[in-house]
């Protein structure tokens, strides 16, 4: 049979999303199991998030406005940056895709750390670029040192996910300030800050503040994470003028939807709810941390919405001890296992479930 299809996209490995908890109750004969596994807020939307969706339902048989604008012009507001110089798009990750179209042809190099966000190897090979993978420090963050020597005459595109996902370990401005000095002016750093709300460390920078004013730095964000829009994919980014002019040129038309404008504009608008509900969140990110040292584990700093067990080659029978107790976590086999902050009481599940597989 003749192929049709790209011969190297069978090395692509498939993103794997989190286990449907339905799915696991079902199998275990349980009426409800927990979720713990794609970084979620647990709190349900945001005030006013419904109320928006329905009354833009109304309107769906029309295009939503290609630019979005009044969301573009919102963000711009609330952020501090011109309109000009900021892209929506359908979640972080789309924005991920768009900026290697707009920056690599194939040949081209990408660089980011391992492990980080499972996404970038994909979009690398979606795009033909290869990549680069730079390995993580003993403390599972960021080698920026190495990253900057693994530089070449081909690097287009280098991502930085701080905090990173799924380790939760954060760079702080220094090390970044050294790093960003020493790429050349014909890279690109994708900053890429999903986990920014949860990030309490004063030392760690917000990128938008900080470094989107240089013109080599584009900054990532979503509204799917602290803003609890992950069903409806919102994500932005900031960058120079002429950067997110090339990024909008590359991304598919009307991606963000008639619904996922609404929502987003109500969800911007609930700005302090965000602050408590991410005050919680921290405070039971640590409480995880803590309990989990205390059963033994070797568990880094976070400075996102979940901790990271680095469990190595035990980390998918550590993902099926917790599945049989009805607890979902995100094993990543040989390297460790990523946990998201729930409730109190789906932690203190979790705990328990941890508790007996340890």
């Amino acid at each position: 049979m003749t192929r049709l299809t790209r011969a190297d996209l069978d090395a692509i490995p498939a993103y794997v999303p989190g286990r449907s908890p339905a799915d696991l109750a079902r199998d275990l004969g349980m009426t409800e199991a927990i979720k713990l596994a794609s970084n979620e807020v647990p709190f349900g939307p945001l005030p006013g998030v419904v109320e928006a969706i329905t009354a833009a339902a109304a309107g769906t048989h029309r295009y939503p406005d290609l630019a979005a604008v009044e969301l573009r012009d919102r963000l711009a507001a609330r952020y501090g940056v011109p309109a000009d110089r900021l892209v929506t798009g359908c979640g972080s990750v789309a924005l991920c895709e768009n900026l290697a179209r707009a920056t690599c042809l194939p040949g081209d190099e990408m660089i980011f750390a391992w492990r980080s966000f499972e996404a970038y190897p994909i979009v690398a090979a979606a795009v033909g670029a290869t990549a680069v993978r730079v390995p993580n420090t003993p403390g599972h963050g960021h080698d920026l040192t190495a990253m900057a020597a693994a530089i070449t005459g081909r690097t287009r595109l280098v991502f930085v996910c701080n905090p990173n996902n799924p380790t939760g370990t954060a760079l702080r401005r220094t090390e970044i300030d050294r790093f960003l000095d020493a790429v050349p002016e014909t890279v690109l750093v994708v900053l890429d800050e999903a986990y920014r709300e949860f990030a309490t460390d004063p030392d760690v920078p917000d990128g938008i503040d900080t470094y989107a004013d240089r013109p080599n730095v584009a900054v990532l964000r979503t509204l799917s994470k602290a803003w609890g829009l992950a069903g409806l994919r919102v994500g932005f980014l900031v960058a120079a003028p002429e950067v997110a002019a090339a990024v909008r040129k590359v991304t598919t038309p009307f991606s963000t939807s008639l619904l996922a404008q609404a929502a987003a504009l109500a969800a911007l608008a609930q700005e302090d709810e965000v602050r408590r509900r991410c005050a919680l969140v921290v405070g039971e990110r640590d409480r995880l941390a803590v309990e989990l040292r205390k059963l033994g584990q070797d568990v880094p700093e976070s400075q996102a919405n979940f901790v990271w067990l680095p469990l190595g080659d035990r980390a998918a029978a550590f993902g099926a001890a917790c599945e049989a107790r009805g607890v979902i976590v995100r094993p990543f086999q040989g390297d460790g296992v990523r946990v998201t902050v729930g409730t109190e009481a789906e932690n203190d599940a979790f705990l328990a479930a941890a508790a007996d597989a340890l």
